[in-house]
């Protein structure tokens, strides 16, 4: 009875912010994703368009659409993980099946008026995968009770006691509610064993130290994540007279993350009165969001095509619940009831996604092939957290405004047709969001596809593998542990279009 009073406390408490640039790099980052033709030539289809993922990059590419159509795609993700930690390397490959991207457009032809044509598009497209996983295991000098001492250090100690009759489920709830994370994390330092005051009898104290005792300790951390950010759109387009097609989508977003992380840590000296910790973490965040873009396509000969578009940005609206669970040796006996069924309920708050510019350029040789080329530029240091009036939010906003810089994106596609068949290609560049590069670095991806045309329909196959460096913090702030992780995504996809 009692765990089930206090999760409905909880789902009642509200903690003070914790978000951060992590948030921001988070939902800023959109993988390859779309038609297995779009994925196949890199997404290069800013002066093409005709593509149903066409619109994510320039709206105005329904226009080019001579037929009504519909593309349904489905795409195998695998995701293979070098994390480097300590002195080892450890390895973790997962898989996932997912029906990635789901559309169609309607083409309204005109023979006696200067707008040639006119297009309605809906289509839905999977921006980012967030099933992933990482294993991470090495000997650190920087065992967890540094994270603990960090955000108890400076706190009164009689902050931190139970109040007469108070379960430990509803201490750890009040403070998370009352005084903050910060205090919070302390709070289970404190009772989970591995941090004590310096003197006990002095609630006024706000000095601490470790219990354990360490030159090195060897952790195990695996940081399990998955969810999604879909994006919705709803597009209009129309070609003007015979060389200009322009086009505007209003974009509509779903994001549902989940993050678990496990820590077990041993490998202590003999005499520490602790020799094993463990501390989990789960995060879910669910949001929604909306952007709008502008775009045109010119003609400016039989063979060649340059394209421009605005995204503005994304409005992002986000809720986060946390929970949290801690043991040791010197645990208080109660431990066990701070579980994952005890929530942190978060303030809903929003994120703006700056706005990008892409600019494109095509050469098309007849019907038998093409070549294309997009840039993308992005100013992330641009980036909020909001309401911008928190002070929490202040703060973090400088820091982003620092720590995060303009993103160059370039993208190179290719299509050669022999007959009924096509092949295709793709290289991707994008430059990764952090002024410093070893935070997270830049993306290079290769792409490579075949298409099969049956006249009415037509049968599309990609593969794409995209390699990014990230430095992976275990926590968002109070420790700096952290893995080296070389990412390398393969996405095998199928798609199927067929007219009417």
């Amino acid at each position: 009875m009692k765990k089930s009073i206090l999760f409905i406390m909880g789902m009642l408490c509200f903690a003070v912010s914790a978000q951060n640039i992590n948030d921001v790099v988070r939902y800023s980052t959109e993988n390859l994703q779309g038609t297995a033709r779009f994925q196949a030539m890199g997404g290069a289809f800013g002066a093409l368009g005709g593509d149903l993922s066409s619109l994510n990059v320039n709206p105005a590419g329904s226009a080019v659409f001579n037929y009504s159509e519909f593309t349904i795609t489905a795409s195998n993700y695998n995701r293979n993980n070098d994390a480097f930690f300590g002195s080892s390397v450890q390895n973790t490959e997962i898989n996932s099946l997912e029906l990635n991207q789901a559309g169609g457009v309607f083409v309204f032809k005109s023979s006696n008026s200067p707008w040639k044509k006119l297009t309605l598009a809906v289509n839905y497209d999977l921006v980012e995968n967030y099933d992933n996983e990482f294993f991470a295991s090495g000997n650190t000098s920087l065992g967890i009770d540094n994270y603990f001492l960090n955000f108890a250090q400076g706190v009164p100690f009689g902050n931190l006691l139970l109040g007469q009759n108070e379960f430990i489920e509803q201490g750890y709830l009040r403070i998370g509610a009352d005084q903050g994370f910060g205090d919070q994390q302390a709070f289970l330092g404190y009772f989970g064993g591995l941090i004590n005051p310096v003197d006990e009898s002095d609630t006024s104290g706000t000095t601490y130290v470790s219990n354990a005792q360490y030159g090195s300790v060897n952790q195990e951390y695996v940081q399990s994540t998955n969810g999604f950010n879909s994006k919705f759109t709803l597009n209009m387009a129309g070609q003007y007279q015979e060389n200009l097609y322009v086009g505007a989508s209003l974009n509509f977003h779903s994001v549902l993350y989940e993050r678990l992380t496990l820590l077990d840590e041993t490998g202590y000296d003999a005499g520490s009165e602790i020799q094993f910790t463990t501390f989990d973490n789960f995060l879910r965040s669910e949001g929604t969001g909306f952007s709008f873009s502008l775009g045109a396509i010119a003609k400016l000969n039989d063979n060649v095509r340059v394209g421009g578009s605005y995204q503005s940005p994304t409005w992002y609206s986000f809720f986060d619940d946390t929970s949290q669970r801690i043991g040791s040796d010197l645990a208080d006996d109660d431990i066990s009831f701070i579980d994952f069924n005890i929530v942190n309920l978060f303030d809903e708050y929003r994120i703006k996604i700056p706005s990008k510019l892409t600019g494109s350029i095509a050469v098309v040789f007849g019907k038998e092939g093409l070549l294309s080329f997009d840039y993308g530029y992005q100013d992330m240091s641009q980036a909020e957290l909001r309401p911008i009036t928190d002070p929490n939010f202040t703060d973090e906003n400088q820091f982003i405004a620092a720590q995060l810089g303009a993103v160059n994106s370039y993208r190179i596609g290719g299509e050669y047709r022999i007959d009924n068949v096509s092949l295709r290609g793709g290289y991707r560049f994008e430059e990764g969001p952090y002024e410093n590069n070893a935070i997270v670095g830049d993306l290079e991806g290769y792409s490579g596809g075949i298409g099969y045309s049956f006249g009415g329909s037509r049968l599309d196959l990609a593969v794409s593998r995209t390699e990014r460096d990230v430095n992976e913090l275990f926590y968002d702030s109070g420790i700096a542990s952290a893995a080296d992780v070389n990412r390398i995504n393969t996405n095998i996809t199928l798609g199927y279009t067929f007219k009417f």
